[in-house]
């Protein structure tokens, strides 16, 4: 008997169908030599402090660090979990072959293993690595099923990060809330939370220290366009008053045109974190809203696997893509211009070298999605318009500079026309949001034929602004901060070299905002995350800097992916954490 393993009931009924394990029993599915059964995410977890020592059940400080020989796990003690790890131990006892379908991923490697080690398997298993719940895919999948060494090293990276978190959390938890927490007061740190809620406090600071300071530039209107002074800001309003006197009744000339045409190519796919950005952006969905959405579209298989770091496709995807973007009938007005041809393999969406375990989030182009809540439905067609729109031309644009003078005072005016709307064409649609509009505007910003030498009167005007502080986190701009360790790119390739350094995973980014707001560390103001008076105070109480820091957080981040693609070797990192405990304790 074959015994595959899912994640969760869902799944397992997906490929119960597709083997043909129809017949429904106590905790799995069974039939055609098959048995298909489930986990619900974590039946299994680290043991407490107090199961390997019972002095570790008390908080004491003369108990620190711990630091357990050897770590161990317990099940759930959830009915829930006991009962179903009861079924599958019993299952797994009578099994010729265990067949790994936990979902693609390091977590899901560590749910499942955890399951498997707690039964005692002791039977060959192999790994089902897909990355969409179509019939085609999980077919696929188990015509080049793997053994289970092939991804040890994704096992060991998993470990090394719940023990990681264990030994940091765990420890230093308990430090704080002993040292100056005070009576029955807990001061939660973890290696992820905590580096999270000193970006947010250290914004906060910026914000609150900011202090306005006026300005002033000097612009003049020719011909109904405005244009501004090449000198730029002045700190001084006497200085921006004296050149606006020496052009006031003087003629404006115009010494320069250039036009210039360009290229915009179109956005790269999304992978987690920039999904979330967008859905927080356009639509204010939290972090962890999205990921709920976007499961449940994997789910209904109608995308692909969503808990991804990669805005690429692997190459032997290119054949398949021209089935996909014909299968989204939905979309058959924009999709009809490139399914009339080859689709082409651009290295801006196909790169083996940027893809390691999953490609990026697409459609799965099965079949029109049906069913869909309205949340999925505007989930949905961001994936589905990003993917057509990866495919369509360029965009051509061409940017006019004009430059004119008076009185030896230089001037700009710049106007950028969009001459071939190329991929843009996929996302016009009617009811776009105000912001949208204003985009849209500022693109076709068209400026008048404007002759070089041609000259006229002028309305110039000294025009007095502020300095504003910086803005506070919102969920999308705080998932871009946690993606590059608190350091603000705005250049897409560059912030690609940079995920590596990112805190956390893409998976659990969401889990750590939904964390700190449920410890009362930070609160949301309309879309905005702002730290509470708990969380500054968590934050100032801890002045060891490892614990903070978002660089060093980042740079652990890079070490377990070493350890994943066999660079770097668990123990090492496991080592270092284990020092880095024992001095913060000293």
């Amino acid at each position: 008997m074959r015994l595959c393993i899912a994640e969760k009931p869902s799944v397992a009924l997906e490929i119960a169908r597709v083997l043909g394990a129809n017949t429904r029993r106590d905790g799995f599915y069974e039939g055609n030599n098959y048995v298909v059964s489930w986990t619900y995410g974590h039946l299994c977890t680290l043991k407490d402090p107090g199961d390997y020592t019972p002095a570790w059940k008390r908080w004491d400080m003369r108990c620190l660090p711990m630091i357990p020989p050897r770590f161990g796990i317990k099940l759930i003690e959830e009915e829930h979990c006991m009962r179903q790890f009861r079924v599958l131990e019993a299952l797994i006892a009578k099994a010729d072959e265990v067949i790994n379908c936990g979902d693609a991923g390091q977590e899901g490697e560590l749910i499942q293993r955890w399951v498997m080690q707690k039964a005692r398997c002791q039977c060959p298993v192999k790994r089902l690595w897909i990355s969409s719940l179509t019939e085609e895919a999980i077919r696929e999948g188990f015509h080049r099923l793997k053994d289970a060494s092939a991804y040890q090293r994704l096992y060991e990276a998993g470990l090394a990060r719940a023990i990681g978190d264990w030994l940091l959390g765990m420890n230093a938890t308990r430090l704080y809330s002993l040292r100056f927490g005070g009576p029955g007061r807990v001061l939660s740190i973890g290696r992820v939370q905590t580096p999270t809620l000193a970006l947010i406090v250290r914004r906060q600071r910026e914000i609150e220290a900011f202090r306005p300071e006026p300005y002033w530039e000097l612009k003049t209107v020719y011909r109904d366009v405005t244009f501004t002074a090449s000198h730029g800001r002045f700190a001084k309003k006497e200085e921006g008053e004296a050149l606006l006197r020496a052009i006031e009744g003087q003629p404006f000339t115009v010494t320069d045109v250039t036009k210039k045409k360009g290229r915009e190519a179109p956005p790269k796919l999304f992978d987690l974190t920039s999904l979330q950005v967008e859905c927080n952006r356009r639509f204010s969905l939290s972090a962890e809203e999205t990921l709920r959405l976007i499961q449940s579209l994997y789910e209904k298989k109608v995308t692909t696997y969503p808990r991804v770091d990669t805005t690429y496709l692997s190459e032997d995807l290119h054949p398949k893509v021209s089935g996909i973007l014909k299968g989204m009938t939905d979309y058959a007005a924009l999709t009809a211009p490139l399914t009339a041809a080859p689709i082409a393999k651009n290295k801006r969406v196909f790169d083996n070298k940027k893809v390691t375990d999953h490609h990026a989030i697409i459609p799965t182009g099965t079949a029109a999605p049906a069913g869909l809540s309205a949340d999925e439905r505007r989930v949905y067609d961001l994936v589905a318009r990003r993917f057509i729109a990866a495919f369509y031309p360029d965009c051509e644009v061409a940017t006019t500079t004009v430059t004119g003078a008076s009185a030896e005072v230089d001037f700009k005016a710049t106007g950028r026309q969009i001459l071939k709307p190329g991929w843009r064409t996929v996302f016009e649609r009617e009811g776009s949001k105000k912001e949208e509009k204003a985009e849209e505007e500022e693109a076709e910003a068209v400026l008048p034929a404007f002759q070089k030498g041609e000259s006229g009167p002028h309305q110039p005007s000294l025009v007095e602004k502020q300095t504003t502080p910086p803005k506070p986190y919102t969920e999308a701009t705080l998932l871009r901060a946690m993606e590059t360790a608190g350091r603000f790119v705005d250049d897409e390739a560059l912030r690609e070299l940079m995920k590596e350094n990112g805190i956390g995973r893409p998976s659990t980014r969401a889990n750590i905002i939904k964390t700190l707001l449920k410890r009362d560390y930070i609160r949301r103001e309309r879309k905005h995350l702002v730290a509470t008076p708990t969380g500054v105070s968590l934050i100032d109480t801890i002045h060891e800097e490892l614990l903070k820091s978002p660089e060093l957080t980042g740079q652990w981040e890079r070490k377990l992916r070493g350890i994943e693609q066999g660079s770097y070797e668990a123990s090492a990192f496991l080592t270092e954490l284990k020092e880095m405990v024992a001095r913060i304790v000293r």
